[in-house]
C-alpha cells in the first residue's frame, strides 16, 4: 500500500514517514502544500496524511483541489489546530479523519489501518482468503495458522492483494502501489515476488489471468468436503 505524507515540519515528517515505512507501508513525501497537491493529484495514493498549515498552498485547499478533480483517496487531517470548526472545515473539504497534534505515532498507524480498511470494504483489522489471514495491526500472514516470513516487498504484495480479494489487479496497479515514487520501478519484478509469495504461502490463492493481471480469491472446495 503507498501513501503520501504532506508536511512541512521536516522532523516530524521523517518520523511519521520512518514509522509507516516499519509498518510495511511504501511512502512518498511533500513539504509543502504545492508539492503535496500535484503528487496527490498525479499519483495513485491508498491514502494521505495531510497537515493543514502549510506553506505555498493551505491543506484544507489542496484537500478541496483534490476533491473537486475526483481525487477519492482517503485522507487524515494533521494538524494543531483543535477548534471544533477546524474540524468541521476540513470535514466539509472531504476529510476522512483527523489528528490533533501532539499525538502518539500509534494512533496515526491506527487510523491509516482503519481508513485503508474502510476504503477497501472490509470491517476488521484481520483480512482473510481462505486459509489465508493477514492481521493488519501485527503485519502478521498466516496460512491456517502458521506464521509465513515474509520480506517487506512480499508483504507489501500480499496486503494489496488481500484488501482488494476477488478483483482483477492489473501488473502496472500493483507496481504503483507497492513502491514509492523514487524506486526503480520494473512490473517484471512483479512476477518474482509473486512466485516466491505462492511458494510461501503453500496455497492455491494467487490466480493469473494471461495478459491482464492476478486475482486473489479462496482456493477452490476439494471435492467431497
Amino acid at each position: 500500500m503507498r501513501l503520501l505524507v504532506v508536511e512541512d515540519d521536516k522532523d516530524l515528517n521523517r518520523q511519521v514517514v520512518t514509522a509507516l515505512e516499519q509498518a510495511g507501508y511504501a511512502v512518498d513525501t511533500a513539504f509543502d502544500g504545492e508539492e503535496g497537491h500535484f503528487l496527490g493529484d498525479t499519483e495513485p495514493y491508498d491514502a494521505v496524511i495531510l497537515d493543514l498549515g502549510l506553506p505555498k498552498m493551505d491543506g484544507v485547499a489542496v484537500l478541496s483541489a483534490w476533491r473537486r478533480s475526483q481525487r477519492t483517496m482517503p485522507v487524515i487531517i494533521l494538524t494543531a489546530r483543535d477548534r471544533w470548526s477546524d474540524k468541521v472545515q476540513g470535514f466539509d473539504a472531504g476529510a476522512d479523519d483527523y489528528v490533533t497534534k501532539p499525538f502518539h505515532m500509534e494512533e496515526i498507524l491506527a487510523r491509516v489501518r482503519a481508513v485503508l480498511r474502510r476504503a477497501a470494504g472490509h470491517a476488521t483489522s484481520e483480512l482473510i482468503c481462505g486459509p489465508v489471514r493477514l492481521d493488519t495491526r501485527a503485519g502478521r500472514v498466516t496460512v491456517d495458522g502458521n506464521p509465513v516470513k515474509l520480506t517487506s516487498h512480499e508483504y507489501r504484495l500480499i496486503a494489496y492483494l488481500m484488501h482488494h480479494v476477488g478483483r482483477l489487479v492489473s501488473r502496472a496497479e500493483i507496481v504503483e502501489h507497492l513502491y514509492d515514487q523514487d524506486f526503480d520501478r520494473d512490473s517484471n519484478t512483479i512476477e518474482v515476488f509473486v512466485g516466491r509469495l505462492r511458494r510461501k504461502l503453500g496455497v492455491d490463492v494467487i490466480q493469473t489471468v494471461r495478459g491482464l493481471g492476478y486475482i486473489l480469491q479462496p482456493p477452490p472446495e476439494t471435492p467431497g468436503r
